[in-house]
């Protein structure tokens, strides 16, 4: 199952309560059309299918097909000269 880093709970959490999502809402990772690159989008809730990872009010869904993709990778986010961004790394 896909991790969370501390900052990337805290990301998800700030960038989910300022953008006005329900609560029952959070950060969506699915492929892209081509299935060669994995897309973040917010969403007011999961899709069908979707795994659900809530960790200390950080919501991801984990669109079905993206899954298995992510199951050994961990999320993380940093703020760079370029804003905030996200990573994903290949636990160890």
């Amino acid at each position: 199952m896909l991790r969370l880093t501390d900052n990337a709970k805290a990301a998800i959490t700030g960038i989910t309560s300022q953008s006005g999502l329900p609560r029952t809402g959070g950060v969506r990772l699915a492929l892209t059309r081509d299935a060669d690159e994995v897309e973040m989008t917010l969403s007011p809730q999961p899709e069908n299918g979707d795994q659900v990872i809530d960790e200390d009010g950080a919501r991801v869904f984990v669109e079905d097909a993206a899954s298995p993709l992510l199951a050994e990778h961990t999320l993380d986010a940093e703020t760079g000269p370029e804003g905030l961004g996200f990573a994903l790394r290949k636990a160890s």
